[in-house]
């Protein structure tokens, strides 16, 4: 396969899988606001930490308001990570190997960008909590429409081994930024504000009727062990690394537990570390030191990635500037 082609299918699913997380992000603020007790401040500036952002923001929108993380993170074309520019991102990668991808993955990923382009028009805030149950099913759609109609082939297995590393990786931001930031205070641990919070948490990766049928209580050490190892819900981190592996060795044809490359050795020996890791390992360390770097270890994965199977960079709105990506919008 040509690595142009793998590179793209590569990106186009890491963005369709992005946009989703960065509407989980917000979904789960908009619906924890309305739970906290009365006298609280809302807490938005965190999910601007989680990115990595915040001195764009700061400097671009100033206060942390409501309005202005939602349009930052939402409809922002001058930001390269928000919904409305990764799925600008997604289908303009489409738009490069549509002799490559199906018919109707095209026309998923079209109608996706489309209903956040006309949301952009409206941006009202009565149209939030919809637009983004909306946003994750469009992802949902994508993904399962790729499974029915694009064969499993080295294709394929490149656009699963972007899927998945982007969702371990934003499992890990999202799960940083509860233990590590959420909380007013130190003081608040363990009070019914927390309990809230790691529910919250649950609903927002989808895990939370999984996780109460697998453990009754809502504790934080159950919730971390629950979207860090476990091997069988597909939002947990370790699942996602385990499944990366097995696609990437399908790419290569080499057996899982020995490795050609560096993409191989890198994530071989982040997987088999997880797999041998414990709860009681994460705290030892603490969760937002291993979160961290956890981070920096599959950030190293995704380049060793790129370095041995893509010769380009892929079509990434930040390759764009502003001007030019308004008017291609038009179109």
């Amino acid at each position: 396969m040509l690595s142009r082609v793998a590179d793209s299918i590569y990106w186009l699913n890491r963005y369709i899988e992005r946009a989703e997380n960065v509407a989980r992000f917000i979904d789960f603020n908009l619906n924890l606001m309305l739970d906290l007790p009365s006298g609280l401040e809302q807490q938005w500036r965190p999910l601007v930490i989680t990115t990595g952002d915040l001195a764009l923001f700061e400097e671009r929108y100033g206060e942390a308001t409501a309005e202005n993380v939602i349009q930052f993170l939402t409809f922002d074309l001058d930001y390269p990570n928000s919904i409305l520019s990764c799925l600008y991102a997604a289908r303009e990668n489409a738009r490069s190997i549509r002799e490559i991808i199906s018919s109707e993955m095209w026309e998923e990923v079209n109608t996706f960008y489309h209903l956040l382009k006309d949301a952009a028009a409206d941006n009202s805030n009565n149209i939030f909590h919809q637009l983004f149950f909306h946003v994750k099913f469009a992802s949902h759609r994508f993904a399962g429409v790729m499974d029915a109609t694009m064969s499993h082939n080295e294709g394929w297995h490149f656009g699963q081994v972007g899927r998945l590393l982007e969702r371990a990786d934003k499992t890990d931001r999202i799960l940083d930024v509860k233990y590590f930031i959420l909380l007013p205070s130190a003081k608040w641990v363990g009070s019914p504000l927390d309990r809230i919070q790691w529910i919250a948490l649950l609903k927002s990766t989808s895990a939370y009727e999984m996780y109460r049928k697998a453990q009754h209580r809502i504790v934080p050490a159950g919730v971390a062990e629950f979207l860090i190892l476990n091997r069988e819900f597909p939002r947990s981190i370790n699942f996602c690394l385990q499944e990366t592996e097995h696609c990437l060795h399908q790419i290569t044809g080499t057996p899982v537990g020995t490795w050609c490359n560096s993409a191989e050795r890198a994530l071989g020996k982040l997987c088999s570390k997880l797999g041998y890791t414990t709860i009681e390992d994460v705290f030892e360390v603490g969760l937002h030191q291993f979160l961290d770097r956890l981070q920096s270890e599959m950030n190293e994965v995704d380049t060793q990635i790129s370095q041995t199977f893509f010769n380009s960079y892929p079509l990434e709105s930040e390759s764009e500037d502003s001007q030019t990506m308004t008017q291609l919008m038009v179109s």
